[in-house]
């Protein structure tokens, strides 16, 4: 993924209005961020953990990004579940992400749901960059390039549903 600045990442919510966007707490650390590994930026926001931000570019090399909202998750609930973006296991580490639609159909209430990495972390996890502990990653006979792209996939199938009415 290209490096995004703090404005691009604003202007690129399909789901929250501008004052929403300009807002929502972005990351201080862009310059900081692994971009070379990342198939998408995704943070919680430490003033509000139950929100969640992702970001990630199409095809046509434009930034998307989408508002979302965490879930709680029961307490001391150690269940292991899946990530449905990015396909690793997570004993607790996995959240229900909502995101309200775009346009009209959010404004009415409509969303789209995904079990995610709670730390949007995925692209790590995909690389063996991060550890989930044991287990995480199932055995797969596809190259990394194949569950990279897998992962790119999952995430934009997701994106365009929050941006269809």
């Amino acid at each position: 993924m290209e490096p995004l600045t703090e404005r691009e990442i604003r202007a690129a919510f399909i789901n929250c209005t501008k004052g929403e966007a300009k807002r929502l707490s972005v990351p201080r650390d862009l310059t900081e961020q692994p971009w070379e590994d990342l198939d998408f930026l995704g943070w919680r926001d430490p003033q509000a953990p139950g929100r969640a931000y992702l970001v990630t570019t199409g095809d046509d090399g434009r930034a998307r990004a989408v508002a979302l909202r965490a879930a709680s998750s029961a307490v001391g609930q150690q269940r292991r579940s899946m990530c449905s973006m990015c396909l690793t296991t997570h004993s607790g580490g996995v959240s229900l992400m909502v995101a309200p639609k775009a346009g009209k159909a959010g404004q009415q209430g409509n969303s789209v749901g995904a079990y995610i990495c709670s730390d949007l972390a995925c692209s790590l996890y995909v690389r063996g960059k991060r550890d989930a502990g044991v287990g995480a990653r199932l055995h797969e006979t596809i190259t990394l390039e194949e569950k990279i792209r897998r992962t790119v996939a999952n995430v934009a199938a997701f994106v365009a549903k929050v941006g269809t009415a």
